[in-house]
């Protein structure tokens, strides 16, 4: 009777999209980790707040990340392989990516003092939470490394996956300090911006966290340990990275709020994004002039007039013949650099960004 229930449920289990086995993994690891990690009753309070900050700063978004652990061992290892066991580890350390994710934004949006995340208000923002939020953050980077140690200790990638994790989250903190250095707070200057910098900036704070870690991991989880595939991986998936940025920053002028679920600030934020340095590099004078004297401003007559310098300088335009040429540029690294790897790969994580609108 035991085994035909157990069966049955994986069965069923074996019916599921990868994204309804993922969302379903998600409450299963919240208990885990505020029950099952820590039972001593003294930490039942901050068992509680850690519960709150998973549920509420983990689930949202498109999980494009995390969803590429699975995608992507899927194409690296043969059906046979696939089990039950191997499925369900790629989902926990997808859910492990998430949590990076999370821990980044929670920072990040203190940082940035911005107002909203995914539609609703920013963790910090909250009713009783405020700057304990930085905390929170520290909780959720926490997470990750004790569902790692929980699920994947015995495998013989552990060491590889703890080292992927810990590289890429200084890479993405040594960007996320670029990036400050750059837009200072309260400290407006155009000369820190260039084309230069600001790729420096989306390479480490964006891009390896983004496109390399996911495929990373599946490559080790699949047994693939060579420096030369990681390598050409990391070459291709930083350029997708890259143009996955410069349309978030597109989108944060020229997006909808109702469908990317954030109110566009890099304007009033003075951001180094995309949309200015391109401009910096084509405008006369006169509307150098008037892009310092409103951009970094708060006043929506100010962001209005930035905006209106971005149409006269036909950004959209720019940045249509961008997506095309960069959509080429990579289609020609992943004939010349993934020769071992399926270029399925490469091609699924492509076909979720390129044309998005959120």
């Amino acid at each position: 009777m035991g085994d035909s229930i157990c069966n049955g449920t994986q069965n069923k289990r074996a019916l599921l999209s990868d994204p309804q086995l993922f969302e379903d993994q998600f409450e299963e690891l919240v208990t885990e980790l505020t029950e099952r990690d820590f039972t001593d009753p003294a930490l039942a309070d901050a068992l509680t707040r850690l519960r709150q900050a998973l549920v509420y700063n983990s689930p949202g978004g498109k999980r494009n990340r995390g969803l590429s652990v699975i995608g992507s061992l899927r194409e690296v290892l043969p059906p046979n392989q696939l089990t039950q066991d191997v499925v369900q580890r790629a989902l926990v350390v997808g859910w492990c990516i998430e949590l990076l994710q999370a821990f980044f934004l929670v920072a990040d949006d203190i940082m940035d003092g911005s107002v909203t995340r995914r539609g609703q208000p920013c963790w910090y923002k909250k009713d009783g939470i405020g700057l304990d939020a930085i905390n929170d953050s520290f909780l959720l980077e926490g997470s990750i490394y004790r569902l790692l140690r929980r699920h994947c200790r015995e495998q013989p990638y552990y060491v590889h996956l703890l080292e992927l994790f810990t590289e890429t989250s200084f890479q993405t903190e040594l960007g996320q300090t670029l990036d400050l250095m750059t837009s200072p707070h309260g400290q407006i200057d155009l000369n820190r911006f260039s084309m230069e910098r600001y790729k420096a900036i989306v390479k480490y704070k964006t891009a390896f966290y983004s496109f390399y870690l996911p495929v990373a991991a599946a490559m080790y989880m699949a047994g693939i340990v060579s420096e030369e595939e990681h390598n050409n991986a990391r070459h291709i998936l930083l350029e997708m990275g890259e143009f996955f940025q410069i349309q978030d920053d597109y989108l944060d002028c020229y997006g909808d709020p109702a469908v990317t679920g954030k109110i566009g600030t890099d304007i009033q934020d003075n951001k180094c994004s995309w949309l200015v340095v391109t401009a910096l590099e084509i405008m006369t004078p006169e509307q150098r002039a008037e892009l310092e004297a409103c951009y970094g401003r708060h006043d929506g007559t100010s962001v209005e007039k930035v905006k209106a310098l971005y149409n006269n300088l036909q950004m959209p335009t720019l940045y249509q013949r961008y997506e095309d040429e960069s959509y080429q540029r990579l289609q020609k690294l992943i004939a010349s650099h993934a020769q071992n790897l399926p270029h399925s790969v490469f091609l699924n994580f492509a076909k979720k960004i390129y044309k998005r609108n959120k």
